[in-house]
């Protein structure tokens, strides 16, 4: 055998070696660690109802916003006080300002849900069955733009006014406003972030949406508005067997680092991923015999270049979901119900940090937002709900 040759099997072999040694490597995942001291107690006596939106900013600081009004007579009866709805936390849990409310010049939704926090602007969201506007403030509160006026939604492909947006995000580079839309509507809907002008929408699998599907098929979808947790043997018609060609409730939409959309299809039990012209990629379902609220209810991305991994919450089986991003295959799962640190009673809303840390806002009677500290990668843990 001449030294040509040699060298070619021995890239071969060390080739094939190569190949076994990472089948054989068991796959580590992201691995958090609750943090019970985080937040800060409130101060002037305050309180939280149902946390509806969290968001983290460039500064690592944590903004939720909560619902004031789903805090029952018998928690504010004594000296407790509910907290203004919009509230920004340092990285140390500090309440550093709050604010929010109805006030003149804009509409104040009915069911706070959603935030979106950039650089000099607050955006929200509101989840009411009239609600059907966004609002955009300044960090400190001062009121600079509505789209959409409540109670005038007219369906799926109303392009002046949304329907019961659940979240928000903002695409920073074509400066465009992304809303899952939501609890009314059926869809993902793109306005300019500057003006408020319409850009595009689009329903499940990338097409036009069609909301007489659930008036044929004599589907209301269970109202959230009541503050009350839906049934959870049947929601509405829901099959685990079948895809809807539907979204049912667009709960969340998160833009990854490499451009791609990523939907929360939330009673549907499936995440759905898009370009941002609303072109279809791919999609997965997770517990998909999950009935009731669903199991899909927000998405981060892990903070490796790659964004290797997908976390999504899931506020019916109160598991914290991890995926490959790659094949959106679950890989690891973390949680369990309860109201002690770590556990959770309706995990709605999620954000992460630059370090990686996760920030899990409960609705419900829930009504808190837990820090998870990213602590490295580790072995997987098996799901609790299969």
């Amino acid at each position: 055998m001449n030294s040509l040759a040699i060298v070619r099997v021995t890239i071969a072999v060390l080739a094939m070696l190569a190949t076994l040694t990472a089948a054989q490597s068991p796959i580590t995942v992201p691995q958090y660690a609750v943090d019970p001291l985080w937040p800060k107690p409130l101060p002037n006596l305050w309180i939280l109802g149902a946390v509806a939106g969290v968001a983290v900013d460039r500064q690592d600081h944590v903004w939720i916003v909560h619902r004031p009004s789903t805090l029952q007579p018998n928690e504010t009866r004594s000296i407790w006080r509910a907290a203004p709805p919009v509230l920004e936390f340092d990285v140390d849990g500090r309440l550093l300002q709050s604010w929010g409310g109805p006030g003149p010049g804009y509409e104040w939704p009915d069911l706070e849900h959603g935030i979106y926090v950039d650089d000099q602007v607050v955006w929200l969201g509101g989840g009411g069955e009239k609600d059907a506007q966004l609002l955009k403030f300044t960090r400190d509160g001062k009121f600079l733009l509505q789209i959409g006026h409540k109670g005038k939604n007219t369906g799926s492909n109303d392009t002046v006014n949304l329907g019961g947006s659940a979240n928000l995000t903002v695409d920073r580079a074509a400066n465009e406003l992304y809303v899952a839309d939501g609890y009314v509507n059926h869809r993902v809907i793109v306005f300019d972030a500057a003006t408020g002008a319409y850009k595009r929408h689009w329903g499940a699998y990338g097409k036009r949406p069609d909301d007489s599907y659930f008036t044929q098929a004599g589907e209301k979808l269970p109202s959230p508005f009541s503050g009350a947790v839906q049934n959870e043997n049947k929601p509405s018609q829901y099959d685990p067997a079948v895809a809807s060609p539907q979204f049912r409730i667009v709960h969340s939409v998160r833009i990854a680092a490499d451009g791609l959309v990523y939907v929360c299809d939330r009673t549907n039990d499936r995440v759905q991923v898009f370009r941002k012209d609303g072109t279809f990629v791919k999609e997965a379902f997770v517990a998909r015999k999950t009935l009731g609220s669903g199991s899909v209810w927000d998405i981060a991305f892990s903070t490796d270049a790659a964004q290797k991994f997908l976390i999504i919450n899931d506020g019916t089986n109160q598991q914290i979901w991890v995926l490959q991003r790659d094949t959106l295959a679950v890989v690891s799962a973390f949680g369990r119900a309860g109201h002690s640190a770590g556990e959770f009673y309706g995990a709605h809303v999620m954000a992460s940090d630059s370090k990686g840390n996760l920030f899990i806002g409960e609705t419900y009677e829930g009504k808190r937002v837990q820090k998870f500290t990213y602590r490295g990668l580790g072995p997987p843990q098996a799901p609790l709900i299969q």
